[in-house]
């Protein structure tokens, strides 16, 4: 796979993810702000950063430098899942 293909989907998700929090946000004022929370939960984010580590430095084998922002993004999504169920 390309590099270049492949991080530009990540920013393609993220940006996705980054929407869709806003649209929420209109639609429910202060719905970012619990759907955000997760950012400073510490648990969430000894998570995730072990998850990246792990997707980034099996993928870096497999298919080089891109395989970093897979495990970034991997990362972001464990940590919010994490850092959903602690405030719930």
């Amino acid at each position: 796979m390309d590099p270049s293909t492949s991080a530009t989907t990540v920013a393609v998700i993220v940006a996705a993810l980054v929407v869709r929090s806003a649209v929420l946000e209109i639609r429910q004022p202060g719905s970012a702000r619990r759907e955000w929370a997760w950012v400073t939960d510490k648990g969430a984010w000894a998570g995730g950063s072990l998850t990246a580590l792990v997707v980034g430095g099996l993928g870096w084998a497999r298919m080089g430098p891109s395989a970093v922002a897979w495990g970034l993004l991997a990362g972001l999504l464990v940590a919010h899942v994490l850092g959903r169920r602690s405030a719930s």
